[in-house]
């Protein structure tokens, strides 16, 4: 969700006149959404593909596998390879690949519709426009993304020797035929998207505000000309890491007991609790109740903070690559 997000804060720069030898307008607005889907999804894959390990070692951690609910972030790492092979640092991983794509992109053009039809229909602007945008293009790419990740995360949490689904496909048609059909797939639903309408808000919001003040104070210092476009000024690659990361840091903070929740509820009858967590109230509760804020609705934060910095710093470079490759600057 953090490099997703990331992605879709920075607001395109204007569109700036073309010299007929450069195509003209028109040309540069064809497939314009097109472009920017790839960009987004090809940039969202870098990221995560890159943090992937300790996405695996997060789920473990939150939902209290027993085979690594003893250890702490650091040492579940050393252990995953020992237990699993190395590739086991990777499981999920493709299933997340085929979700990040879609997400990214979908967020990506959400944000730029709805940050418009905010402007115009209802009349408002500056940051707050922004915060709202944000919030409703990360509830959009969640929902029509969901299935995929409820599928990342059952795979994510097998470990070797104890596989209930084979594969992805294995995974979608056992959970369709034993969990309620389609609904089984929003299994959770409710938690993630209260969690990501202050997350991407909060994202989006910070990173945005960093991002317009930054460029408005010190344009030589932290910015840069864009490679396809002079006229269009960039944060240089550091600042973007920095920006990226304070923003997701501040935004993991707020909504991380919603992510721990949805993961529980996510995994279902995978879990021995799994009746004490079937609503979002009582897995909030069971949670709270069984290893508290720190051990429980925190559990893992701080494997999210290491993944902050790597993450956005990918996610941002490759889609500032993207965008000029591109040409959507």
């Amino acid at each position: 969700m953090a490099a997703a997000a990331a992605l879709a804060a920075a607001d395109p720069p204007p569109a700036m006149p073309q010299a007929a030898g450069a195509g003209g307008p028109t040309a540069r607005r064809d497939f314009y959404w097109l472009r920017s889907f790839l960009a987004g999804g090809i940039a969202g894959c870098c990221a995560k593909t890159t943090v992937a390990p300790l996405d695996r070692v997060k789920v473990l951690l939150q939902a209290h596998n027993h085979h690594y609910k003893h250890l702490g972030v650091f040492s579940a790492l050393r252990a995953v390879p020992q237990k699993e092979g190395y590739l086991g640092l990777y499981k999920g991983n493709g299933a997340m690949m085929i979700r990040i794509f879609p997400y990214g992109a979908i967020q990506f053009m959400a944000f730029e519709h709805y940050k418009t039809l905010i402007t115009t229909k209802l009349g408002v602007s500056g940051h707050v426009h922004r915060l709202m945008a944000g919030s409703m293009a990360g509830m959009t790419a969640v929902i029509c993304t969901y299935p995929l990740d409820m599928v990342r995360v059952r795979l994510a949490f097998q470990v070797k020797g104890e596989h209930t689904y084979t594969g992805i496909i294995h995974a979608f048609k056992t959970i369709y035929a034993k969990e309620g059909g389609f609904l089984g797939f929003y299994r959770g639903l409710m938690p993630t998207i209260l969690g990501m309408a202050p997350y991407a808000g909060v994202s989006f919001f910070t990173f945005g505000t960093l991002k317009s003040v930054g460029l408005s104070h010190a344009p030589t210092l932290l910015g840069r000309p864009s490679s396809d476009n002079p006229n269009v000024l960039v944060l240089k690659t550091h600042i973007n890491l920095l920006c990226g990361g304070v923003a997701g840091a501040i935004a993991q903070t707020i909504s991380y007991p919603f992510d721990v929740t949805r993961r529980r509820m996510q995994l279902g009858t995978v879990l021995p609790e799994y009746e004490k967590c079937l609503t979002m109230w009582e897995t909030m509760k069971y949670v709270y109740g069984q290893h508290g804020i720190r051990r429980g609705l925190y559990r893992g934060l701080s494997l999210n903070y290491i993944r902050c910095v790597p993450s956005q710093a990918v996610a941002f470079t490759t889609y500032e690559l993207m965008k000029q490759f591109f040409h959507l600057n």
